[in-house]
């Protein structure tokens, strides 16, 4: 499933707000529109957005532009670490005097690589017939290919293993329900469709065997910043003792950030809650509205960090560096 394309010069997406109801491709010619597609989440996912930054950067900087345009890319989603790490790598290389685009294709390639070794790792700790729950998308859509959350579902379906697969609707953007039932079916994985409310329901009737959920930032400590409602599924997961997986690059490791209480948390437009998606407003125009991207899910409620370097258990302060050695 193609979501970025760089083809001819030109740099397209899939409009991921126009899914699952239409496939579309937008093709992307400025600095502007790049900001806004990740604003709006026309194309979203923390690799995903690294991978399309990069193309923007080597096709919208013009000499030493390249500078502000870094900072302005960053400020369209100041959490998402693989945004920011991409455009400092674009800057690197153009400081090092290397072709701006070979390195946002080799960023490309790197993260088809990166999915493959994840997903590897996270098959490893599963077994055929398991039910999985998944949180948010973090599927092919979100990456470059098999992805990191739904990389071993995808990966497995191809190894011939056959999940149960339940996936949460995820308000208010509706990822779960857009783009990772959309991702599973057209895969041929058997996927169901729950409300966000519905998780402690399945796991208490014994269908859940793990949780796989997708990061944008993990914290020094593994504490991870995950989209809303995370944390809560972590919690019940403890409590009915599955597994809780938590998968992402290694790169979405940020060693500066030494707890969960230093990830700065996006808030966006209140109206996602009360109108995107419905065809009149669910609540009065009056009515506040508190909407964080993410929530932070403690390290003591994760079973485990699965990154394309390794898989990290608690102690995490120790496990995440030993995995490069």
């Amino acid at each position: 499933m193609q979501n970025i394309e760089y083809r001819d010069g030109g740099l397209f997406i899939l409009d991921q707000t126009l899914l699952p109801n239409e496939e579309k491709l937008i093709e992307i010619k400025s600095a502007e529109e790049a900001f806004d597609a990740i604003k709006r989440l026309a194309v979203r996912g923390a690799p995903a957005i690294g991978i399309f930054a990069g193309y923007a950067m080597a096709l919208f900087s013009k000499d030493k532009d390249i500078y502000p345009l870094r900072d302005y890319l960053n400020s369209a989603r100041p959490t998402a670490v693989n945004l920011m790490w991409a455009t400092n790598r674009i800057v690197e290389a153009y400081e090092s005097g290397k072709s701006l685009i070979d390195e946002a294709v080799a960023i490309h390639n790197e993260d088809i690589e990166m999915c493959r070794r994840i997903s590897e790792y996270g098959l490893s700790l599963l077994s055929d017939g398991d039910g999985i729950l998944t949180h948010c998308n973090a599927g092919e859509l979100a990456t470059s290919r098999y992805g990191t959350g739904l990389g071993p579902i995808l990966l497995g379906k191809e190894k011939g293993y056959n999940f149960t697969v339940y996936s949460d609707e995820t308000r208010p953007l509706l990822q779960g329900a857009r783009l990772t039932s959309y991702e599973l079916e057209k895969a041929g994985v058997d996927v169901t469709l729950i409300c966000d409310s519905m998780a402690g329901l399945v796991m208490k009737q014994g269908k859940i065997n793990a949780v796989l959920v997708g990061c944008d930032r993990v914290a020094a400590n593994g504490d991870t910043a995950n989209k809303i409602g995370t944390s809560s599924l972590a919690v019940l997961a403890k409590y009915y003792g599955v597994p809780f997986y938590v998968l992402g690059p290694y790169s979405t490791v940020d060693f500066s950030c030494k707890t969960g209480d230093d990830i700065v948390i996006e808030e966006r437009d209140g109206e996602e809650i009360k109108e995107l998606y419905f065809e009149k407003p669910t609540a009065l125009r009056e009515t506040k509205c508190y909407n964080p991207a993410f929530d932070v899910t403690d390290n003591s409620l994760i079973t485990a960090i699965i990154t394309d370097k390794g898989i990290a258990r608690a102690p995490y302060e120790k496990s995440l560096k030993e995995v490069l050695k």
